[in-house]
């Protein structure tokens, strides 16, 4: 039967009407990174939007701004604070400025010997009690996301201790970092990321720290002659939202985003340890750079002349703090 034209029009107005309504119930999650798209936290950024969408069958929708679209590195924060976006994944470094100095443990090298030991503090109690350490600041931590354990590099290699004496290495920001250069007798420089390759191409510079993936994604390679495996300190991010707006959520669309980050934290670590590997395979094809595993006597060596950094910097990070993680890993110190 041939349904008469009004009435037609009366429930294309109605399932409009719907739609409108349901539309302008959607909550919006401006998700801001300072990243490539085609990078682990880029990658992992768009499945959190993807899983979202889908579990909470439209109620929110992730905007997500790749490549500092948005704010730049040192404005996002703020703008989380005072709303303007509602998540962000910034690297851990970035809690030591906003007060929050406990986080730095993440930068101690050698506190974590692999990614179990590691996974034991950003899943457990440890990482919880540091994301309580934001909230005053109006943050809440959500999870942490891998970016993977750094390496050595340098235009000399570097075997023993005595090898990294005297040359100067790139750093980013980072009191621990620092400590952790001179403690192996070299000379720390604070330089941008994105400067990094012009600074060891022209000498500014002898060598770096770095996971295998930025490595390679910033053509390091092709300018440094020597890549030491030392898997010696970490290097992850937080991803954190605003405070205020996730308290605010209903409680059942705040358990669904709960469960769309549980889905994105797994990805985000796994695709991490995948483009570290592959990195590693794609320098080792250029033929530029030679990769060196050291034997297990040189990073017991490398290990015992670092592992002092911890106790230098107890008093700006917290004894306790780094007690806790000791205790969580298993790890002694004593036992070197």
């Amino acid at each position: 039967m041939k349904l008469p034209v009004k009435h037609i029009l009366a429930c294309a107005a109605l399932a409009f009407g719907a739609t409108m309504a349901a539309h302008a119930q959607q909550i919006v999650i401006k998700f801001s990174h300072v990243v490539a798209h085609d990078t682990p936290k880029g990658k992992a950024s768009e499945f959190f939007a993807k899983k979202a969408e889908e579990l909470t069958k439209g109620k929110v929708k992730v905007e997500v701004y790749a490549n500092s679209a948005l704010y730049k590195d040192k404005e996002e924060m703020e703008a989380l604070q005072l709303g303007s976006v509602q998540m962000l994944a910034p690297s851990l470094a970035k809690f030591g400025p906003l007060g929050a100095k406990e986080f730095e443990v993440f930068d101690l090298p050698y506190i974590f010997d692999n990614r179990d030991e590691l996974h034991k503090i950003t899943t457990g109690p440890v990482g919880a009690k540091l994301f309580t350490k934001l909230e005053s600041r109006g943050i809440k931590g959500l999870a942490y996301w891998d970016n993977g354990f750094k390496v050595f590099s340098a235009n000399k290699p570097l075997h023993a201790v005595a090898d990294y004496k005297g040359l100067k290495y790139r750093i980013q920001s980072s009191k621990v970092i620092e400590e952790e250069i001179r403690a192996l007798g070299g000379i720390p420089q604070v330089i941008a990321f994105g400067e990094t390759y012009q600074a060891l191409q022209t000498g500014v510079v002898d060598g770096t720290e770095n996971p295998p993936s930025n490595f390679y994604t910033q053509k390091m390679h092709e300018v440094q002659k020597y890549l030491s495996l030392t898997n010696h300190g970490y290097l992850g991010y937080a991803v954190v939202v605003n405070k205020k707006f996730w308290d605010g959520l209903p409680a059942d669309v705040r358990g669904q985003l709960e469960d769309a980050m549980r889905q994105a934290t797994a990805y985000a670590n796994q695709i991490a340890q995948d483009e570290n590997d592959r990195a590693l395979e794609e320098v080792r094809k250029s033929g530029k750079t030679e990769i060196y595993t050291p034997t297990p006597e040189e990073r017991a060596a490398l290990k015992k002349a670092l592992i002092p950094v911890h106790q230098k910097m107890a008093s700006r990070i917290g004894k306790d703090i780094i007690q806790e993680v000791y205790k969580a890993t298993g790890f002694d110190p004593a036992k070197l």
